[in-house]
């Protein structure tokens, strides 16, 4: 029996038992636009089965299970033999289970596949984070080895299947696989250039003996890895198998897992090659050009991937208020914290609409939608990211000291906040490789300034900022040290011109008055107080059932 001093009021109830989905009009409105008539209905009706599966109590609890229990590392057996094997808690595998099944990692070969797909992983993902890493290089691998057919035509329909299968085996074996990467190097990080991983050409044509050290290994219980090494003509890119053809384990000497900030459900660890048998993937010397479109997949995601932490945040935020009381009334109320979560809200449906949009331009695939994306992604990959654990932190403080505890789930949101901008190249790499873009290919800019101009003379703020921007990109001397804040408003004009062109009024003028106009101060709840703010917090709103 309860003792009468504990008496529980004036308590949130859990954000739970609802649709992620339907219950995201940002979201779901960004489907219907960029999905056509004929699929539009057997889409929505997946993400719909999705959604309420990623607001379950069930996929709640996998998700701090996968995170309670972090993998362990089994370097060896009882006998001594080498295993290099990583054991993950069954959460772990219930949630790959039911992203791979969901199509996860299926968006190149089906109609709408990339909004399809991003749409999944963004209402996914808000479940638990950390196993997006392999569903994402998974889907990422596609591209990289279709320059290569027959490695394609072996791999791909594995890649894209619907079927999870974990344990190592010779990928023949499965109905399904995982990929991961393998790029970084202790002494060179970023400058892949500088790797020293060394590839010996045996007799058969394509096969290769690695030798070499990995400082980052994402994901090492996967069942293939595209990875670099120095081969007799340069730089190129291989295919790793976990597992040979003939059965026997492939010389994959895991030295260690990292003990990360966050992302604890994902391993992450270091790799010994010694021998390794590897196929090439493109031509020898070539293999930054082969993996780079595997890069520019996995750098949507991120942005994808942020723009689901900064959704479920401002849900949980919105929700606390909204059953919250202080002051003789319910928080979200008032005044001053109806400015900060309207604000949240805006940096919130800001990314997905952002993120929904470079999917689209992958579906497309015409020339103009890959000259767009050259310039769109990094810059949305540098800005949205950054934007995640502003937001994440402003949205646990609305919980105040419950939302400091862990049992909120916040400061695991938290913790997972800073990644999706260090990983696939930190800030400095994504406005560096804008820069490039501007530099060498004019026809990329000439398609950013096409997809920002189709919202001129729907705001005055968005016309100067327009006018600003141009000005700046008239002058490239000297431009390095000023990358981070022209790619800072090269991402904001774009969401200014989306949110313009497909947001409600209220929305749009909002972010145009704060992030193109001037009106706003260095912290969320800064917004002009004449907005209609009400209606942007209503429209942030979660379903609930």
């Amino acid at each position: 029996m309860a003792a009468s001093t504990h008496t529980v009021t004036n308590q949130v109830p859990p954000l739970v038992g609802y649709d992620v989905f339907a219950g995201d009009r940002a979201l779901t409105e960004a489907v219907e636009r960029h999905l056509a008539p004929g699929i539009l209905r057997e889409a929505q009706e997946e993400l719909s089965t999705l959604g309420r599966a990623a607001g379950s109590a069930q996929a709640q609890e996998w998700g701090a299970q996968a995170n309670e229990n972090p993998p362990k590392l089994r370097t060896h057996d009882r006998y001594g033999h080498r295993v290099d094997e990583v054991d993950f808690h069954p959460a772990w595998h219930r949630l790959l289970g039911h992203a791979v099944t969901a199509g996860l990692t299926d968006a190149w070969g089906r109609e709408g596949g990339h909004v399809r797909r991003a749409a999944g992983f963004l209402v996914w993902t808000q479940a638990e984070a950390g196993h997006g890493c392999p569903l994402s290089m998974t889907h990422a691998g596609v591209p990289a080895l279709r320059t290569d057919p027959a490695l394609a035509a072996e791999w791909e329909p594995l890649l894209t299947s619907h079927v999870y299968e974990e344990g190592l085996r010779p990928a023949p074996q499965k109905a399904g696989v995982l990929f991961g990467m393998g790029m970084t190097e202790k002494q060179g990080g970023t400058d892949v250039r500088s790797n020293t991983t060394r590839a010996e050409a045996l007799a058969a044509d394509g096969e290769y003996l690695l030798t070499g050290h990995k400082w980052f290994c994402s994901a090492p219980m996967s069942d293939g890895f595209l990875v670099l090494a120095q081969a007799a003509d340069g730089l190129s890119c291989f295919l790793v198998p976990r597992v040979l053809p003939d059965g026997a384990r492939n010389p994959f000497a895991l030295q260690r897992l990292k003990d990360k900030l966050g992302n604890r459900s994902n391993a992450s660890g270091e790799v010994e090659f010694d021998g390794t048998w590897a196929r090439r993937v493109g031509e020898e010397g070539r293999g930054v050009r082969t993996i780079i479109e595997m890069v520019a997949a996995t750098r949507l995601d991120c942005v994808v991937g942020s723009a689901a932490l900064m959704r479920q945040a401002v849900a949980q935020a919105i929700h606390h208020s909204a059953h919250r009381s202080a002051f003789g009334g319910l928080l979200i109320e008032k005044p001053l914290m109806r400015n900060v979560l309207a604000d949240l809200a805006l940096e919130s449906e800001a990314a997905t609409t952002l993120a929904l949009r470079l999917a689209a331009a992958y579906d497309a695939d015409t020339e103009q939608e890959r000259a767009f994306l050259r310039i769109a992604v990094p810059a949305a990959k540098y800005w949205v990211t950054k934007r995640c654990s502003a937001v994440v932190g402003e949205a646990l403080e609305c919980l105040g000291g419950n939302g400091y505890v862990e049992e909120s789930g916040m400061p695991r949101l938290l913790r997972e906040a800073p990644l999706n901008s260090i990983w696939e190249g930190s800030g400095n790499v994504q406005a560096l490789d804008v820069l490039r873009a501007l530099q060498r290919e004019p026809g990329a800019l000439d398609a950013f300034l096409r997809e920002v101009g189709k919202a001129r003379g729907a705001d005055h703020r968005l016309d100067a900022a327009i006018k600003d921007l141009l000005t700046e990109l008239a002058d490239l001397e000297a431009v390095e040290a000023r990358a981070r804040r022209l790619v800072e408003r090269m991402a904001l004009v774009l969401q200014g011109s989306l949110l313009l062109r497909w947001a409600p009024p209220e929305v749009a003028d909002a972010f145009c008055a704060s992030r193109l106009g001037g009106d706003w101060g260095s912290a969320f709840g800064t917004l002009p107080h004449s907005l209609d703010l009400a209606t942007v917090v209503e429209r942030a709103r979660a379903g609930e059932s």
